[in-house]
């Protein structure tokens, strides 16, 4: 719905925030009231340590939100490594989603520096790199 045909935009985004920190508390909710033995299982089902599935749940579905956008600013077409290793991009996601450098990320993507600093930060630094070499030398 765009700003023209929303009444109230401020009151709905306002609504909406709220909505989704209620969704977000009650996942909280749902994985406290798990056994450990279920908790586990799940983690190992999903490939990773119970501990990152702890903060994943915590950090919330938009913990990865700057994957996308950085990997544009890298010129690495997202789409495409969907196809072709979409492993390798499931594993970008969920170190990003962990990453505690947040604030720089959001900071160097606003002012278009990303691409200049990521690697001083950046817990994907390493394949991030390695995916812009392949990417400027396949074009």
């Amino acid at each position: 719905m765009s700003t023209e045909t929303r009444p109230y935009p401020v009151v709905q985004d306002m609504i909406d925030a709220f909505a989704g920190w209620l969704k977000h508390r009650r996942e909280l909710k749902e994985m406290r009231e798990l056994d450990r033995y279920n908790f586990d299982r799940i983690a190992s089902d999903l490939r990773v340590s119970p501990g990152e599935l702890e903060q994943l749940v915590r950090n919330g579905p938009h913990a990865a939100d700057e994957l996308p956008k950085m990997l544009e600013a890298l010129g690495i077409d997202e789409e495409r490594l969907s196809r072709t290793q979409p492993l390798l991009l499931r594993d970008l996601e969920r170190v990003c989603a962990l990453c505690p450098d947040k604030a720089r990320c959001h900071r160097d993507l606003a002012a278009g520096e990303a691409a200049e600093h990521f690697h001083e930060y950046c817990l994907n630094a390493d394949t991030l790199e390695t995916l812009e070499h392949t990417a400027a030398t396949s074009h």
